[in-house]
């Protein structure tokens, strides 16, 4: 026989029971919300009151979903920097604290992505995948953690990885007047890190939203974007959103580093970063002082660049290099930014306005610019031409001057005139058509050896052309030396050279069948009384 079911009423009852002392064993958990108001809202920033235990740097949260960080931290009242669109924030509204400070999303899900300093996707594409989050303030490594700078990073550009190299762990400072191509080197540099192993982060800071689209187009058309996170604040966004930007990206890019990857960042530009916080501590009342700038400038910057660095091998290896950006006003490199940025990093490239006039691109400035890492950071090719190469074309420059006078020139002063020429002619590079290294060493021992010296001026763009394709003939052992010994060999140099004069020779006019000895006799003055 099957049992009776059991009665509905003791259903019950055992479950009420159950209840009852389920009700009796709980233990509420209270957590506190520590609440402010609005005292006043002004062009991104607001004063709160009523937060008595935040600290500095914390991260609060406004209605409608914005953020903002205690920046000033008062006695009477807090000063917030805002995060985003903050013109629905009226006095009177609520603030709470999060009790954390500002941290964005990382992991190999951003790869691909244009994000914004908050990490919030712009490109559509859909939520960020993200492993972790950081925050954006970190400690620069200490210096015991921290191995020399001896691997080259190829910018894939002639004039800076011959005379101006950049080594992986570096801080390069690119300066010039606006409008001379400083974004154009910074996204080669990008561009030419394909197939090469390193990771990019391009951080543009309130930058035009047509030149943002226009360097992500360029990205998605070149295959860069897959190695490549864009970390992005427009012109209209808030100020406070400007500043935190290059600290984000930059650990995003820590990320990366500390799991032994090479990365490449790009702060686009650190001028509107000094700006946008100038802006922030104006509105903040914090005392100005030099160009109105507040005290700690030179602090913001510092403890950011601070943080690229080579890793030992023990700590993974990974190296973060940093190429800031500066815009300077009518080449006044020695203004208040400038030399701020000049002293912190490890060299600048320096970009003339006049020899972008002179359609000499990139219009890099080679007596203005230095990497204090020199060759250290170079390949032993490109450390066998360097120093000729810079002579020629220093000692090219100076008697350019004096030849444009119309000072009367020796045969030497005006063979030194015409190889300068040819110099600069091999230096200039069109935008985004990096050169690779064997390429690169081929056109550049043909300098050193005179090859060029008799390609007319008109032809030196095909010869170049030519010998560059002609560099995809080098000996694969040969390629392989390049990269990896310390030293160029002569059988290496002649080879190169041999290889380069072949594809030169079309390019040559033809010589002068006349013999020497009959020139000098045409020469000679015929003796009085002759016919």
């Amino acid at each position: 026989m099957s049992a009776s079911p059991e009665p509905l009423q003791s259903v019950f009852d055992r479950a009420f029971a159950g209840l009852c002392q389920g009700r009796e064993t709980f233990t509420p958990q209270l957590t506190p919300h520590e609440v402010g108001t609005i005292t006043g809202v002004s062009t991104g920033i607001a004063r709160v009151s009523g937060l008595p235990g935040v600290g500095f740097d914390e991260l609060v949260t406004f209605p409608g979903d914005v953020f903002g960080i205690a920046f000033n931290v008062d006695e009477d009242d807090v000063g917030v920097v805002l995060l985003g669109e903050y013109w629905h924030l009226h006095a009177g509204d609520e603030v709470e604290r999060t009790g954390r400070v500002m941290d964005v999303a990382v992991g190999d899900g951003l790869l691909g992505r244009v994000i914004d300093p908050l990490g919030r996707p712009l490109d559509g594409n859909g939520p960020v995948a993200a492993s972790e989050r950081l925050p954006i303030e970190r400690p620069a490594r200490p210096i015991m953690d921290r191995a020399p700078v001896t691997v080259p990073l190829q910018t894939g550009l002639k004039v800076i990885d011959a005379l101006i190299p950049i080594g992986r762990g570096q801080r390069e400072l690119i300066l010039g007047d606006r409008q001379t191509g400083k974004t154009a080197i910074a996204i080669d540099t990008i561009l030419n890190q394909r197939g090469k192993d390193v990771l990019c982060v391009y951080c543009a800071i309130g930058q035009r939203a047509a030149t943002i689209a226009k360097a992500v187009a360029t990205f998605r058309e070149k295959d860069a974007m897959d190695y490549t996170v864009v970390v992005v604040t427009e012109g209209n966004d808030a100020p406070g959103l400007a500043y935190i930007a290059p600290y984000a990206a930059t650990s995003i890019a820590e990320y990366f580093m500390e799991q032994g990857r090479d990365v490449l960042i790009v702060y686009d530009d650190l001028t509107h970063h000094a700006r946008a916080y100038r802006e922030l501590s104006l509105l903040l009342r914090r005392p100005p002082g030099r160009e109105a700038f507040p005290g700690d400038i030179f602090y913001i910057h510092s403890r950011l660049l601070e943080r690229a660095t080579h890793l030992r091998k023990d700590l993974g290896g990974g190296s973060l290099t940093a190429l800031p950006i500066i815009e300077t006003e009518a080449q006044n490199i020695s203004a208040y930014i400038p030399t701020n940025l000049i002293s912190i990093t490890d060299g600048q490239i320096y970009l003339s306005p006049s020899l972008f006039q002179l359609g000499v691109l990139p219009a890099v400035d080679v007596g203005k610019s230095v990497s204090r890492v020199g060759g250290k950071a170079q390949r032993a090719a490109y450390r066998a031409v360097a120093g000729d190469l810079k002579l020629g074309y220093a000692q090219f420059e100076e008697l350019e001057t004096f030849a444009r006078f119309g000072a009367r020139l020796d045969e030497d002063n005006r063979k030194v005139i015409e190889h300068g020429r040819r110099i600069r002619a091999c230096l200039k590079q069109p935008e985004f058509a990096p050169v690779s290294m064997p390429a690169q060493i081929a056109v550049l021992l043909a300098l050193t050896a005179e090859l060029f010296d008799r390609v007319p001026l008109d032809r030196m763009t095909d010869a170049e052309h030519s010998l560059r394709e002609t560099a995809a003939d080098i000996p694969a052992e040969v390629r392989e030396r390049l990269d990896s010994a310390e030293k160029l060999s002569d059988e290496d140099r002649e080879t190169i050279i041999e290889i380069a004069r072949k594809a030169l020779q079309e390019f040559s006019p033809e010589p002068d069948f006349k013999s020497e000895p009959e020139q000098e006799t045409e020469a000679q003055p015929k003796p009085k009384g002759a016919l």
